[in-house]
């Protein structure tokens, strides 16, 4: 049979591309808890295996993991509610410090401007009620919103259990896509996937635990209120790469700014969020994961903001490990290597344009950042 033109393949590349993205808009409700549970389960696959190698009932063996994930998500949600009741009991004094902070930003604004300060609050009192009546609306929708997180968390459980019940037949499933002589390819690939997925989203569990210990005890020494809520909000959120340390910054920023009538704590907090950002992201995180998952940042970034537009928070979180599976899988697959290496952060030495063997799929020498 002749060969497909270049143009017809990579048409039909794209339209697959639109329509995996088409599927995932219209049925993320679904397909987001399988791929939560598919990654939690593949974490999960070790202590399974540790409890079967010792005798344990299959059943027993995959609950008991499950149990444990179960308790640790118990924990999180007890501290955060605690921490919001701590926020609660004191929001007479938060709102004492916003309204200093209010007349301190007034006052400076109208050393700058002809703006006088019964406009800049008149201006204000509009803009609060705006944002109620804004609150008003979102909490109409609050119910649905809790509703479908219930679901979402509640089927959980359950496909982590039936996947790793059913490992084997979803195993044969995908061996039976290939010809027995790609097997041992399949094989290395579901190895590799494995490996990633594991290392990665471990490494990610450990990254939020020294982050929290390092960033809510350095703030709990220095006398920060609200120390440890701001080192897990960040922790959790630093794991969006790029975009969740900016959010974390931020929200730092308010909760100190709500908590004092003074400055220096907000110069401290940020303070503080860089220097232990700069021990992970240099000495710290490259030593767990960063050997692992070799995305380049701009479809890190691309697949964050897409994945948030497709699945919101969930999305964001499981950009990075869906781009690591699907870089494994183009990697080892002729039709497909262009796109492993688009997605890869290994630039060649030379440029493309003067040397022919760097056009061809074969691998090629290269050195991570570095433009000759």
């Amino acid at each position: 049979m002749k060969e497909m033109p270049l143009t017809v393949k990579r048409s039909i590349e794209l339209l697959g591309i639109v329509l995996v993205g088409a599927l995932l808009v219209i049925g993320k409700d679904i397909i987001m808890p399988v791929i939560m549970a598919f990654f939690i389960s593949i974490v999960l696959l070790p202590v399974f295996r540790f409890l079967r190698k010792y005798k344990f009932p299959e059943i027993a063996a995959i609950i008991l993991p499950i149990l444990l994930v179960v308790i640790f998500v118990g924990a999180i949600v007890w501290f955060f509610s605690a921490q919001i009741g701590v926020l609660a009991a004191d929001f007479p004094q938060i709102k004492s410090n916003v309204n200093a902070h209010l007349k301190s930003l007034s006052e400076w604004f109208s050393t700058i401007s002809h703006v006088s300060t019964t406009e800049q609050m008149k201006f204000i009192t509009e803009k609060s009620d705006d944002l109620l009546g804004m609150a008003g609306k979102a909490a109409s929708g609050a119910a649905v919103t809790l509703s479908s997180i219930f679901v979402f968390v509640g089927l959980l459980p359950i496909y982590i259990y039936l996947m790793l019940f059913y490992k084997d037949i979803l195993l044969r499933f995908i061996f039976m896509w290939f010809k027995p002589d790609h097997h041992p390819k399949v094989k290395e690939a579901i190895y590799e996937t494995e490996s990633i997925i594991k290392n990665y989203l471990v490494g990610l569990l450990i990254q939020v635990t020294y982050m929290t210990i390092l960033l809510g005890g350095i703030l709990l020494l220095v006398g920060i209120k609200h120390a440890l809520l701001i080192g897990v909000i960040f922790a959790i959120l630093n794991l969006i790469p790029y975009v969740g340390a900016l959010i974390g910054n931020i929200i730092g920023v308010l909760l100190t700014l709500t908590s004092s009538t003074e400055l220096w704590p907000v110069v401290t907090v940020l303070g503080v969020i860089a220097v232990v950002q700069f021990l992970d992201n240099n000495i710290l995180m490259p030593k767990i994961v960063g050997s692992k998952v070799k995305i380049n940042a701009l479809f890190a970034i691309l697949g964050v903001i897409i994945g948030g537009s497709i699945a919101g928070v969930s999305g964001m979180f499981l950009s990075m490990p869906i781009i690591a599976v699907l870089k494994v899988i183009f990697d080892r697959t002729d039709m497909f290597k262009q796109w492993g290496v688009l997605l890869g952060d290994e630039r060649p030495a030379k440029s493309p344009m003067t040397f022919a063997s760097f056009r061809k799929k074969k691998t090629v020498p290269a050195e991570p950042g570095v433009q000759k």
